[in-house]
């Protein structure tokens, strides 16, 4: 009796250490431990560092290895974000392009704000019933590559909503000109893209550790929203789409954004490098970006929302170039190729993409044409693909100057390049609109998340399922059709069987519409 009772005894004393146990994770080089759940059922591991502070010496440089950390870490604390101005960046506000031939409020980032903010974080199932590894989704957060941080996407739902049968791991990158500065002179003495090396070094830790987490490395999917979308974009052509060893097998992507991506010596980059020079006072330097390295993170920040606010309205300044080495050529050749990272893709854009990215009051006031707004839009076209725009635009039912700008730019920057995305991918590539009133841009966020900081405006939970299920379903068995719960999806055939995709949308009587639908093909004769 008593050695049963001793056998019993030491029995749970070995399961009470292996539950304690199971809340710490050693990676190496360092140890990191929670019991921290923000969604019932999920185990949250934040502020895991995977790459050591890329200040000083490592400012636009590739991230590097974090230093072996002895002490064991308390991963329960959301980390500080990246240098940024706001979470919603610093988009123009100019009525002209400065790129067509200051003075900025400071706020305090005290406790907000950290140039050293090279961490993520992992979510996973607190009881792991399956004896197998789970899949893994990667999220990348938006915010036009200057703004944003991991603790506003609540990627834990992920984890409760697949019936915890994945793994989610959301990351922070450089973002700014401290992630996007451009010119010979970064090359030469430092690292081109490092926002988008900083996401790479983040995969590659996945490949590396996932497994620790109970998830599966080689069944990883990597998802994002408006840049972070362009993200996915940007890592399915890295390395001329050839990207050795593979980092995911899967793509989803809401609202892609793909702006102007020029080359890294191209005079735009050019002169924003020479604009950031000159406002901290380094022209006069042996070397330049030496002294930009020396400058308080503070100065540099000031610096790039001014150069924002002076870009065009509603367009970004400092966004991923073409460096020759991640990213070989421009996106849409390598596109055109065929040859992409990634085996599956689910896209996703909103019916009214541009309206938020144009001001209505500031095109009245200053009683702008269309033909002069497209001028402003793309400084490198001539008159003559001007006009070809204008002509194109004049035919789609919309007068008011701000509905066209809104379309044009919609369509130029976030839903033609869905439209390319997913022809490159034949079988595997499905497509989606949402369309829920009045469908602008981030909208559909609120249905991706359970738990949003903006909720719903339409509060129906089959329509949510059924949209938040598709993707989901996407990155577990590389299909939309394996509905984790089925409700009222019909069988969604792949974007090369007539152009078909689904559409997510609700009636007047507030009834939700999940439906099959063409692409209009005016909309792809206009991407074309």
């Amino acid at each position: 009796m008593w050695f049963l009772l001793l056998s019993v005894l030491a029995l749970a004393e070995q399961q009470i250490l292996s539950a304690q146990a199971g809340k710490a994770v050693d990676l190496g080089y360092a140890t990191y431990q929670s019991d921290l759940s923000i969604v019932p059922g999920v185990t949250s591991f934040l502020g895991i560092r995977y790459a050591a502070s890329p200040t000083g010496g490592l400012r636009w440089r590739a991230p590097q290895a974090p230093a072996k950390m002895t002490e064991v870490q308390n991963a329960t604390t959301q980390p500080l974000q990246c240098f940024q101005a706001s979470i919603a960046g610093s988009s123009g506000l100019s009525t002209t392009n400065p790129f067509r031939k200051q003075s900025v409020d400071k706020r305090d980032t005290v406790g907000v704000t950290s140039e050293d903010c090279l961490f993520l974080n992992v979510h996973v199932p607190t009881s792991q019933t399956s004896s197998s590894p789970l899949p893994v989704i990667v999220y990348i957060h938006g915010g036009g590559y200057d703004a944003g941080n991991i603790s506003v996407y609540p990627v834990e739902d992920f984890v409760k909503a697949s019936g915890y049968g994945l793994v989610a791991v959301q990351i922070q990158y450089r973002v700014g000109l401290f992630g996007f500065l451009p010119v010979q002179m970064v090359k030469d003495g430092g690292d081109l893209n490092t926002g988008l090396l900083d996401q790479n070094f983040a995969l590659q830790w996945v490949q590396r550790h996932i497994s620790l987490f109970g998830g599966e490395p080689s069944k990883v999917t990597i998802w994002g929203q408006s840049a972070g979308a362009g993200c996915m974009l940007q890592h399915m052509v890295a390395h001329g789409g050839r990207t050795e060893p593979p980092l995911f097998r899967a793509i989803l992507m809401n609202s892609p954004f793909l702006p102007f991506q020029y080359p890294f010596n191209d005079p735009i980059p050019e002169t924003l490098y020479s604009e950031v020079v000159s406002q901290v006072n380094c022209t006069h330097s042996v070397d330049s970006l030496d002294c930009l390295r020396k400058v308080d993170a503070s100065l540099l920040l000031d610096t790039d929302t001014g150069i924002g606010f002076k870009n065009f309205l509603g367009t970004y300044s400092f966004v991923p170039v073409i460096d020759y080495d991640f990213i070989v050529e421009r996106p849409m050749e390598t596109i055109s190729r065929g040859r992409l990272n990634g085996h599956t893709l689910l896209v996703s854009t909103n019916t009214h993409e541009g309206n938020i990215f144009v001001p209505t009051a500031t095109l009245v006031q200053n009683n702008f044409t269309f033909r002069e707004y497209v001028t402003q839009l793309f400084p490198r076209l001539n008159q003559h693909q001007i006009d070809q725009i204008v002509n194109i635009y004049s035919k789609i039912g919309l007068t008011a100057v701000p509905d066209l700008a809104a379309a044009v730019m919609g369509d130029s920057i976030f839903v033609c390049p869905a439209y390319y995305s997913v022809s490159a991918f034949g079988q595997q590539g499905r497509k989606a609109m949402f369309a829920v009133p009045p469908a602008f841009h981030a909208e559909d966020l609120s249905y991706e998340f359970n738990t949003f900081g903006i909720p719903p405006t339409f509060n129906n939970t089959n329509f949510q399922k059924a949209f938040q299920d598709a993707f989901l379903s996407t990155a577990i068995s590389l299909n939309a059709n394996s509905h984790i719960n089925y409700v009222i999806t019909p069988e969604w055939p792949d974007w090369s069987q007539g152009h078909t995709e689904m559409l997510f949308n609700k009636t007047e009587n507030n009834e939700p519409v999940v439906k099959t639908f063409t692409t209009d093909p005016e909309v792809l004769e206009r991407c074309t």
